[in-house]
This record gives C-alpha cells, structure tokens and sequence, in this order.
C-alpha cells in the first residue's frame, strides 16, 4: 500500500473534511477565497489515544484572567527557563496529549503557557464514524450519514464563534500576564517563543506579524485609511508551527519574526498553491528567516501527540517535534 494510502483511510485518517462556507468564501471575514472549502478535520476535534503509561504534569492555573495550563521544567526556577506560548488544535488546553505536548516542551527546559483560546467552548467532539458492517441497514446508512451532516454543521457554528476578533483579545490578556507573573523566563529568552498546531497555528502566525493597532488586536480594520496606521509589533520573537488550518496568505505576508511550517503534502486545509508558495514568495521577498518542510505520506494532525498504528506517522510525529523545537531553540 502506498504512503498516501495510509495516510487517507481509516482508521488512521485524521483529515475528514467539513466544508464551511459557500464556494468563494470564508469563515473568517476579509480572509481570501483560498480558504474556502475544507477548514477543520477531525485531527481537530478528536484526540487519537494517549501514549501509555502517560500522565500530564503540569497545572490549571489562570493568566490575565484567562485559563491556561502551565507546565515547567523540572529543576525551575533554580535553572534558568524561557517562555513557550503553546496554541492547540481544536480540543483545547484540558486535552490529555496537548498537555503531554505542553510537557515535552518543558522537557527541554521550557516554561510553557497553553491557554484556554476557546473561552471553555473547545470543539464540537466528533460523532462515531465507525465503518458499518457488509449487513447494516438502509436506515442506518442514512443515520451514519445525517451524523456527518450534523458533525459538519456542528463544527461550521463553532468556528463562527471563534474568530480572530475573539481569540486575539484572549490570547493577548494571557501574554501580559505572562509577562508578569513569568518575567524571568521572558527576559532569559529575549521575549515569548510561540509553537502551534492545527487551529493554533493561525495565531502564532498571527502573533509573529506585524499588523495595523487595531488588528493585532483582534478588532476590525479601520474604514478611515488615515486611522489604524500605526502598526503593532510582533509578539513573539520566533515561532514553528504544524499543518495549519484557516491560515491565509495574508496571514504570512504579514510574518516578521523567524518562522518554522511544517505543512503536509496535498492538504486541503493547507492548500499550496493558494497559501504556501505565494506566503512563501512573501517572506522571501521581505526577508524574513523561515523554513518550509512538507512531509508526504502523513494525514492533516499527525504532528499533535497521538498514537497511530502506523510507523511511518509515528516517525513523521517525532521528526516534527525535532525539528519544532530546535527551530526555537536556534532562535
């Protein structure tokens, strides 16, 4: 069986498309007609199993009012640490391998902060899509196909509830605070490191741009063009990212900090002619550092902690954490 085999049937698949918006639209307001079509999987909504034997080892803990969880090196803060920002997927900072994720990173010595960017709405989980058997009925091929429909539908109203006018304003309470309460980790590294996967890889692209004042904080364009000139620096000062989603090439027109992607080959909901190459083109054109690995053979999500049958995915898993962390690492 080829690779691409592997990584598009069950069980091991995690990039079930659910269109959206209508053809020539997007979720997101003032983003391009790209980004229509498929915009969340199920790598986004469904954890695979946890690892065995596996136990989380940070805490729940707030920020600038927000929920977050925090995970810190072992021998903190006796040693020296610099500060993470972790962005998940669409399961949210309570999920078991996000916070393992979070826990790797600490592992090297990283002070990480993962935060709730979903205000304690994570997404819609998904519906059993187990195969039915050679002998399922008429009636309950109709029903597996009305959960899909439902599923998709689910997921389409709880995107329009998280949009960057919601998420930003989230996540710039918790970097403040971060600042604050973590002042020592953020000065050792020369500010905030930024790492995110799937739905988070948006807004770490997002926090590493530079962007007009009002938009960098998550508020609409100002219709005046002699208003909202000033722009916002960056917030981060490196980022890496894996297989994102709702990312837009305005999204990396605008990046102005050294930026790591790992994308997947012939992803949909990453599309390369419309959003890699010409954000791609950008930052060389602007100068920015950046590094570009695709990985074939591997599903949309295979970088989020996980477990999969297959050794292939196993191996692309932990090459990508590799190369995610020493990208920040070097930077």
């Amino acid at each position: 069986m080829a690779d691409h085999d592997v990584a598009t049937r069950a069980p091991e698949s995690d990039a079930q498309e659910a269109p959206s918006a209508p053809v020539g639209q997007s979720i997101f307001p003032g983003d391009t007609p790209a980004q229509a079509g498929p915009t969340m999987g199920d790598h986004c909504t469904t954890d695979r199993p946890t690892p065995t034997g596996e136990i989380p080892t940070g805490e729940l803990a707030k920020l600038g009012g927000v929920d977050v969880y925090v995970t810190k090196p072992a021998d903190y803060p006796h040693a020296p640490s610099k500060l993470l920002l972790l962005l998940t997927g669409g399961t949210g900072y309570k999920s078991t391998n996000n916070q393992l994720q979070a826990d790797k990173y600490a592992g090297e010595g990283y002070l990480v902060v993962m935060p709730d960017q979903f205000d304690n709405d994570p997404a819609p989980n998904s519906v059993d899509m187990t195969q039915l058997s050679q002998d399922a009925s008429w009636l309950d091929s109709i029903k597996l196909k009305t959960a899909e429909g439902m599923k998709a539908f689910m997921i389409d109203m709880w995107l329009a509830r998280h949009t960057p006018e919601k998420v930003l304003p989230l996540l710039h309470k918790v970097v403040e605070g971060a600042k604050e309460e973590f002042a020592d980790a953020v000065s050792n590294g020369g500010g905030i490191y930024g790492v995110g996967y799937c739905f988070g890889a948006k807004y770490i692209l997002q926090l590493a741009g530079e962007h007009p004042d009002t938009v960098a904080w998550g508020q609409e364009a100002p219709k005046d063009e002699e208003q909202g000139t000033v722009k916002k620096a960056p917030v981060i000062k490196a980022g890496a990212i894996a297989h994102g989603t709702m990312v837009t090439k305005e999204d990396l027109e605008a990046v102005k900090v050294p930026v790591y992607i790992a994308a997947v080959k012939d992803d949909p909901l990453f599309p390369e002619d419309e959003v890699l190459t010409p954000g791609r083109r950008a930052m060389e054109k602007n100068n920015v550092e950046h590094e570009i690995q695709v990985f074939p053979g591997v599903p949309h999500g295979f970088a989020v902690l996980g477990d999969y049958d297959d050794p292939k995915i196993k191996q692309s898993q932990a090459q990508a954490f590799g190369e995610m962390l020493g990208w920040i690492q070097s930077h």
